[in-house]
């Protein structure tokens, strides 16, 4: 099953292309946000802090994979606009053998540093004994997201985005019964949390995976696909590297926040674990319609239809404001309802702390919607360097803005709140800018008929 992006009406054809895939997020952040659920539930705030400011980390290092995995996706999608199914198999390889040496490489070395990481993050000596036995058992995953991902992101590629949103939904329930399981009757604490995620990644990941060689045949390299040209490589290695870094820049960002949020005590770093979660499920969609975005231009720009590729900018951010502006409206009104779906009533001081965290950052969704689609434009038409320059933007002033106003004693962390929208903000005006100087070459040489 494949989709044709390079046709048919452009807002409807990006909505239903976008739909499962912001599903498909939204049930993959099910596994982190079940272990926060039950263990704030029924383990308590230091088992929540360490569980929450795990979750930081892991994405940092997940979005290593992923981005190598979606750089490498806008060169399937390009592939296949063009209907070139010999570039397109070995870019397969090529990607896939360059993806799993990172990774391999990448869990060695986690295991390794996994204390002195934990040193970094100025984990408080009450949560560093959880946080430890967490990772211990999480890091065990980190080759199941490359499998997912690397699959995920070929289906999605050639327009199938309902696959891995089915695997991912069956993964979700497996999560949240094992997490009931281990947690509730073998006690297994934070280490059974983990587990449960872990054993639920592999499912995800194994199985997209059999199934793309079952069902998917055209995918399935041979001996001469094998036989990589350097060309091959490097378009592989530009795409899914600058990809990686992007995302890569973005998340450690977030985790030098994290250590600085972290030096302010379990509270602060409790409120934050649960409403980060908030956060995250709030944008997730828009952030899953940019990427959907990223392969409609992707294919499009394959198939040299410039003309089509502009009227889906349009549309594209008509939809991603409209959904922005009803999602901050919500979020900033059920701010305190949704922080008790992770806190117990009687925390009075996280659940302020969490509230006012979500009612900063929700009030500018529209911030991050846009950035979004930036990343995903400036990725799919070549350009993934741009991307990168954006992330670096919003991260860094958010970084530099976060330590300098949360060291005045009268603003504190609400300093760190405030420095997100403003770090989104930036990077938006200086990818608008660009894109309206460089237009012209961006789609130089490109077919200017608008389906």
């Amino acid at each position: 099953m494949s989709g044709d992006l390079t046709r048919g009406p452009i807002t409807a054809t990006m909505l239903l292309f976008a739909l499962p895939m912001m599903l498909g997020n939204l049930l993959q952040q099910c596994y982190n946000v079940a272990d926060t659920l039950i263990v704030g539930r029924f383990l308590g705030a230091s088992a929540l802090a360490a569980v929450g400011s795990s979750y930081t980390l892991m994405t940092f290092l997940t979005s290593i994979l992923l981005g190598l995995c979606m750089g490498s996706g806008a060169v399937f999608s390009i592939c296949h606009g063009a209907g070139d199914k010999d570039r397109l198999q070995r870019s397969l390889a090529a990607s896939f053998l360059l993806i799993g040496g990172v990774t391999l490489v990448l869990n060695l070395a986690v295991f390794l540093l996994l204390d002195p990481i934990l040193t970094l993050l100025q984990v408080p000596p009450d949560t560093r004994p959880l946080m430890r036995e967490y990772l211990w058992v999480i890091f065990w995953g980190i080759a199941a997201t490359f499998l997912y991902n690397y699959f995920a992101s070929l289906l999605r590629a050639v327009g199938n985005s309902l696959v891995p949103l089915l695997f991912l939904a069956v993964c979700a329930l497996l999560n949240i019964a094992l997490d009931l399981v281990f947690v509730l009757v073998f006690h297994w604490g934070v280490a059974g949390a983990a587990g449960a995620t872990v054993l639920s990644q592999y499912v995800s990941g194994l199985g997209i995976g059999l199934y793309t060689w079952v069902r998917c045949p055209q995918f399935r390299p041979d001996r001469s696909s094998f036989r990589i040209r350097m060309e091959q490589l490097r378009e592989i290695a530009q795409f899914s590297f600058l990809t990686s870094l992007q995302q890569s820049v973005m998340n450690f960002g977030i985790l030098m926040v994290q250590g600085l949020i972290n030096s302010f005590g379990t509270t602060v770093m409790a409120a934050f674990a649960a409403a980060v979660k908030i956060d995250s499920f709030a944008y997730m969609p828009v952030q899953d319609f940019g990427n959907a975005f990223s392969t409609f231009v992707a294919q499009n720009y394959g198939a040299r239809k410039a003309g089509r590729i502009r009227s889906g900018i349009r549309s594209a951010v008509a939809a991603a404001l409209l959904f922005c502006v009803v999602i901050s409206a919500a979020v900033c009104l059920f701010a305190r309802p949704l922080m008790l779906l992770f806190v117990q009533p009687e925390e009075v001081e996280i659940l302020a702390i969490g509230v006012q965290y979500l009612r900063v950052e929700g009030a500018f969704y529209c911030g991050i919607g846009c950035l979004f689609l930036l990343y995903g434009l400036y990725r799919a038409v070549g350009r993934p360097g741009m991307s990168l320059v954006l992330t670096v933007i919003s991260l860094g002033t958010r970084v530099l803005l976060a330590y300098t106003l949360s060291a005045i004693p009268a603003v504190g962390v609400l300093g760190i709140w405030w420095s997100v929208p403003i770090g989104w903000l930036l990077a938006d005006l200086a990818g608008f800018l660009y894109y309206r100087r460089r237009r012209a070459v961006l789609f130089a040489g490109l077919e200017e008929s608008a389906v």
